[in-house]
């Protein structure tokens, strides 16, 4: 009687214990899925900022890669002048397929091939536009296939708006793009939006580190977790090629009502950044762009 009294006992603690451990998961787990909530003053994590620097940075710089491209056989075009860039690298095969009205190129990176700025790439990426390079504007389509940047998968397309010459005299192209972009531990980010960017300096010397861009747009961000982000520049972006770090202009973030804003700068070469809450309060922090 004592035996069978004994296995109650231990049959209603081991239920109990069981029961504590179910809720305490339960609570772990709510815990977990609202690692992302924001209090009054927060909008965005420090370490999500980081992801979402390097997710704008995957879309800016495939984006840019088919502008130099367009850029070249503008120039070439109506200067009639022998002008090549340098910034497609010895690794990237470059096929043209000519039609009446439209001039397809295919560049293939093949395996770790390795752009002037450092970054390496893989797969293809496709740029078609029209062949008349005298109209004041054109569009560019481009597409990707099996493509890696810095290791990161990316997938998505973009139609950018191209013109010889804005209202600065300057040319400019105007990109909507959606890409998506798969990280190594299986953790994806995405990107969906408008981004202009204006050619203000070096733009016909055929040397890629001395150019200079100022970008501007509004945008989607969705983190790893799957939450959204707006981003908008308030202050145009200033992009140095020789730099891979945005060196000044203002971003601002909004999620849930709530809206930070990221300071890049006074125009120094560096990963630093000052992130203001709707509060006022700042934070320093440091962009990582894939090699701090």
């Amino acid at each position: 009687m004592k035996k069978n009294l004994d296995q109650r006992n231990f049959t209603g603690l081991a239920s109990l214990l069981l029961g504590a451990l179910f809720l305490t998961f339960l609570s772990c787990s709510k815990d977990e899925s609202t690692a992302e909530e924001l209090s009054s003053t927060e909008v965005i994590s420090a370490t999500e900022l980081k992801f979402s620097d390097e997710t704008e940075m995957i879309s800016e710089e495939i984006t840019a890669i088919a502008e130099d491209v367009y850029a070249a056989d503008e120039i070439s075009t109506t200067s009639k002048m022998d002008y090549h860039s340098d910034y497609l690298p010895d690794c990237a095969v470059v096929t043209i397929e000519l039609t009446e009205t439209t001039k397809n190129v295919t560049l293939n990176f093949g395996e770790d091939c390795e752009m002037p700025n450092g970054n390496t790439v893989s797969g293809t990426i496709y740029v078609s536009y029209s062949r008349d390079m005298q109209a004041a504007s054109n569009t560019i389509s481009l597409s990707l296939e099996d493509f890696v940047f810095n290791g990161v998968a990316v997938e998505g397309s973009a139609s950018i708006v191209r013109v010889r010459s804005n209202e600065n005299g300057n040319p400019q192209g105007t990109a909507n793009a959606t890409f998506t972009s798969t990280w190594p531990d299986g953790n994806t980010t995405s990107y969906t939006g408008t981004r202009t960017r204006e050619w203000i300096e070096g733009f016909g010397t055929g040397f890629w580190g001395d150019n200079v861009f100022l970008i501007t747009g509004k945008r989607t961000y969705v983190s790893r977790a799957g939450n959204e982000f707006i981003k908008e520049v308030i202050t145009p972006l200033r992009r140095e090629m020789s730099c891979r770090f945005i060196v000044s202009g203002v971003l601002e973030i909004s999620r849930f009502g709530n809206t930070a804003s990221l300071d890049f700068g006074d125009g120094s070469c560096d990963a630093k950044g000052t992130l203001t809450y709707a509060d006022g309060t700042e934070e320093e922090i440091f962009l990582r762009r894939f090699r701090n």
